[in-house]
């Protein structure tokens, strides 16, 4: 049995997708969920999130739409985005990374297109997920800490973008590269190919 330890931020439209998409992973592959914050990601590289380039920003929002739309999954824009991703993401860890919880969370957000940072589409999410005591649940500091835990190991592990998936050591980053680790679990020799191997041993030219 494999483990994909799995990357994500729930900000992310591109998580979503592919989260849908890891449905049809091999049965003896399982996921290891770990959601994390984005932005410590783009802290630690000193760069901008797609959010904050303008035209970047509008071209990202359609992309997660047309590709939705050819993968034929459900898919509404939340009413405002960025939005504040703290919440959920200490949620899940709160409910230990369960994957049906996870998935009700993207759902509430990119499937319903609710706005969790709006007080009463947090309370539809927490009653979705039959919960009375969520405001306890996320403000527990074991929980903060495991946020913070995760996101430093994603810098640590050298990740720069969610979601992310890693098989192996291997790293997969982005929904658009679902198709090619779907083809490294069916041949884990994929990156022993000669034009791989010498593509990961490149010198830098400036």
């Amino acid at each position: 049995m494999k483990t994909l330890d799995w990357y994500f931020d729930f900000l992310s439209g591109f998580a979503y997708l592919q989260f849908k998409q890891l449905k049809d992973l091999p049965g003896d592959v399982s996921i290891s969920y770990h959601p994390m914050l984005f932005a410590g990601l783009l802290r630690h590289h000193e760069t901008k999130g797609p959010a904050q380039i303008p035209r970047k920003r509008v071209y990202t929002y359609r992309h997660w739409i047309w590709q939705a739309k050819q993968a034929n999954i459900p898919f509404r824009m939340p009413p405002n985005h960025p939005f504040p991703p703290l919440p959920p993401l200490r949620l899940a860890i709160a409910l230990e990374n369960d994957g049906s919880a996870i998935e009700t969370i993207f759902d509430h957000i990119w499937q319903r297109g609710e706005d969790v940072g709006d007080p009463q589409g947090w309370t539809r999410l927490t009653d979705r997920l039959g919960i009375a005591d969520a405001e306890t649940l996320i403000e527990d500091q074991g929980v903060k800490d495991q946020l913070r835990a995760n996101t430093e190991a994603a810098v640590e592990l050298g990740l720069f973008g969610v979601p992310t998936a890693i098989v192996d050591d291997e790293l997969f980053w982005g929904q658009d590269s679902t198709s090619m680790l779907f083809a490294y679990l069916e041949d884990p020799e994929l990156f022993q190919d000669d034009e791989m191997v010498r593509a990961a041993n490149l010198p830098t030219g400036i």
